[in-house]
């Protein structure tokens, strides 16, 4: 292997020559305590930064083998590892000057979320590797090599220095963040096996900071659960946690405006994560099937069966294998609802806020003017009891102006000042002045998922897939827009990198007319298991920019991917 005196020859000897020369720095050098591979180089300053990765070994990295030897522990130290490098590069990126991205040096943005990335990785035997991105710096497309000296042999040195040794680190808050994965992992084992569908701590911050901020609010209301539906776990490292749960089954989330129903609702969504501490939510705990539903007008619905909602169309249109361009409201949210179980999910988040309201609710005096046969939806409030007795989907929803869940709900919670309060038995008492009518909800079959998903002849024939992402609001694949806005669970943009090539590998190598949606996302994970996140991407090296994705999201962008053939 060549060492770093190879590199810094290399780069005086290239030094003012045309951009291109960069390509000889491609592979790997060994310096004193790690190796730097330069994976691949960037065609000119003003393209996509250089990506770079730097290996440390188990032996020379240090770490104690049980904080990553079990995988919640593995994920959790290679956050903590990337968050701490990141903070360090800051310090350093665009010091180096040039043209264009010259000096750039950047890493995985990490938000509140923990997350299995690629931007850092921890081997099976301790060693660690940190993928980033540099600008190499030029004037114009000259060469300036003295810069890109200075960031390898100056800034990335003592970058590496302070965030990937264990000797280097505060060891008690290494200890500590190893400590947090076991304990929520503890309280997500234990959501089944009592009965819950979400934790939520005493104490747990939930108001954000912003609507641009994930933090947490400072003096925000800390959360106190009800007396009624207090739970007490004992956790293995921080001992006794008192919280609220929420029961499987229907629990309807009350109260005025602005009290903190949608705000409850937005920390149980994202409940499916774990978060880092001092988020406020590092104990609020949701099941990690749960998928948050809500009308999406305008999305595309391939062959979806929704007739466990929507029935007798006046066009006639099949409902079993109902296809449409633009969906409205309703027909969006059903197949919402459908592929929701598609993907396995157990629980059903609602905000009333985000919904159709012809497919949630009729009125009583809607039902006595247009009467069940002239109506082709069957609302939610006539299926969400059968969804729990014959399928075991929970739901939980918010609703602050529709009193008629309160005759279906099995737990109604009224948020008042940010504070739950167990109104269950008040609520159904004042229901029965106020009865719905009993009018019968027509049967349902269970929906069918039998949709095989057909080779695109014409997707496969173009070996120059361009693929790019628009934030967490959709990805663009060649002239395709998969729109993924209202996918509300997917809270960083790395996510739907993966997605972008999950979607591309399995129209390459997947999608063959014979196996089905489910068979086909079955199989990404089981390669996503095996062989990690790079497996779906193409080159030869792993790349950064990538993070773990659930299967319920998986899901969720083939079905709103418009060139997807079913």
């Amino acid at each position: 292997m060549k060492t770093y005196h190879d590199l810094r020859e290399l780069l005086n000897r290239i030094d003012h020559r045309g951009y291109p020369a960069y390509k000889d720095t491609a592979g790997s050098y060994q310096f004193e305590t790690y190796v730097l591979s330069i994976d691949h180089v960037q065609g000119d300053p003003f393209a996509a930064p250089s990506r770079v990765s730097i290996h440390v070994s188990g032996k020379n990295a240090g770490f104690p083998s049980d904080l990553f030897q079990e995988k919640h522990k593995r994920i959790a130290l290679q956050d903590y590892l990337i968050r701490k490098f990141s903070k360090e590069v800051e310090t350093f990126t665009f010091k180096a000057k040039g043209s264009g991205k010259s000096g750039l040096m950047s890493v995985s943005r990490c938000g509140q979320e923990i997350l299995e990335r690629t931007g850092c990785e921890i081997q099976p035997d301790g060693g660690v590797i940190i993928r980033m991105e540099i600008g190499f710096p030029a004037n114009g497309r000259t060469i300036n090599s003295r810069e890109l000296i200075k960031i390898l042999f100056e800034f990335l040195p003592g970058c590496v220095k302070k965030s990937m040794f264990y000797e280097s680190l505060d060891k008690k808050s290494v200890q500590k963040n190893a400590e947090l994965a076991e304990d929520q992992k503890f309280i997500r084992t234990q959501l089944s096996r009592l009965g819950l569908t979400a934790f939520v701590a005493n104490g747990s911050v939930l108001p954000r900071e912003s609507g641009v901020s994930d933090r947490p609010m400072k003096k925000a209301v800390p959360f106190q659960s009800p007396k009624s539906l207090e739970v007490t776990l004992e956790l293995p490292n921080l001992g006794a946690v008192t919280g609220m749960g929420i029961r499987q089954g229907i629990t309807l989330v009350a109260g005025g405006g602005y009290h903190g129903k949608s705000t409850l609702l937005k920390a149980l969504e994202l409940g499916v994560y774990n978060h880092i501490a001092g988020d406020g939510r590092e104990y609020v705990i949701t099941d990690d099937t749960a998928v948050k539903i809500r009308a999406e007008d305008g999305r595309s619905i391939k062959h979806t069966d929704i007739s466990m909602f929507i029935n007798n169309l006046p066009n006639k249109k099949d409902t079993v294998r109902f296809c449409t361009e633009n969906a409205s409201g309703s027909t969006s949210q059903a197949a919402n609802v459908v592929e929701a179980m598609e993907a396995g999910a157990q629980t059903l988040l609602i905000d009333e806020d985000t919904s159709a309201t012809n497919f949630m609710i009729r009125d009583e005096l809607m039902q006595r003017v247009v009467n069940r046969d002239s109506e082709p939806i069957t609302p939610f409030i006539d299926r969400v009891q059968e969804l729990y007795e014959k399928y075991g989907i929970s739901t939980v929803l918010v609703a602050g102006s529709s009193g008629s869940y309160f005759h279906k709900a099995d737990c109604i919670i009224q948020m008042n000042h940010y504070l739950p309060k167990d109104i269950t038995e008040s609520a159904r008492k004042e229901a029965e002045a106020f009865p719905i009518p009993s009018e019968k909800a027509p049967a349902s079959q269970k929906p069918s998922f039998d949709r095989v998903v057909k080779t695109d002849q014409s997707f496969r024939k173009n070996d120059r897939i361009k693929m790019k992402t628009q934030g967490k609001d959709s990805i663009l694949i060649n002239r395709d827009t998969i729109d993924l806005r209202y996918v509300e669970q997917l809270t960083d943009t790395e996510q739907l990198v993966t997605l972008g090539h999950l979607t591309t590998y399995g129209q390459l190598h997947l999608f063959d007319g014979k196996k089905s949606l489910s068979e086909t996302v079955e199989e990404l994970l089981r390669l996503l298991d095996k062989k990690g996140l790079a497996a779906v991407c193409k080159g030869n090296y792993v790349p950064g920019g990538l993070a773990m994705v659930r299967k319920q999201e998986i899901f969720a962008c083939l079905n709103r991917y418009r060139s997807l053939k079913i």
